[in-house]
């Protein structure tokens, strides 16, 4: 398994796990060469992103910033903490801060073709974009995500088309009648 290239990892992986997209796949095999793990910078960064979103998940929202603030300090180009951190800001209701985390996220990951990070950021961006009513950004964002495997970026695709929302209703009006 070690003389294994870590692209045969990654199809081997497909194989054995055929229900996971392709990019779940990839994910975790190619995020040491792609993203540089190796540095004790960018470990103390995930440390602090860890403690971070733990935080969060406790209401300890301030600590929980001033972690994301720390980790971003040492690791600047790490799209996952401008996408966790964008949780942060949604939690606290402040969508403008959350908004910018998220294009942060996009930028620095969209050069990834198998990025987690940025299909979740792309999914989230879509759903403030369709809260704002900017229905063409929101569908933009979705298809992204779509193409990188997220099921629930093709469900909101689904739920933007007016065809579908008009099929769903007739078939909602049949369902209820025939009870």
């Amino acid at each position: 398994m070690a003389q294994l290239s870590t692209h045969d990892k990654a199809i081997l992986n497909c194989i054995f796990n055929p229900n996971l997209p392709l990019t779940d796949c990839y994910e975790e095999e190619l995020s040491e060469e792609i993203k540089g793990i190796d540095s004790p910078d960018y470990k103390q960064a995930s440390s602090f992103e860890i403690e971070a979103i733990q935080k969060a998940e406790n209401g300890i929202f301030d600590e929980s910033l001033n972690l994301f603030e720390k980790a971003m300090e040492i690791a600047p180009n790490k799209a996952s903490l401008y996408n966790n951190r964008a949780q942060l800001y949604l939690l606290k209701g402040e969508i403008p801060a959350a908004f910018e985390d998220l294009n942060r996220a996009v930028l620095l990951s969209e050069n990834n073709l198998y990025n987690k990070t940025l299909c979740q950021a792309l999914c989230q961006r879509g759903l403030i974009y369709r809260k704002r009513d900017e229905i063409e950004s929101a569908r933009s964002d979705f298809e992204k995500a779509a193409k990188l495997g997220s099921k629930f970026a093709k469900s909101q695709l689904v739920e933007l088309n007016p065809y579908a929302a008009l099929c769903n209703q007739m078939l909602k009006k049949v369902m209820d009648e025939l009870k």
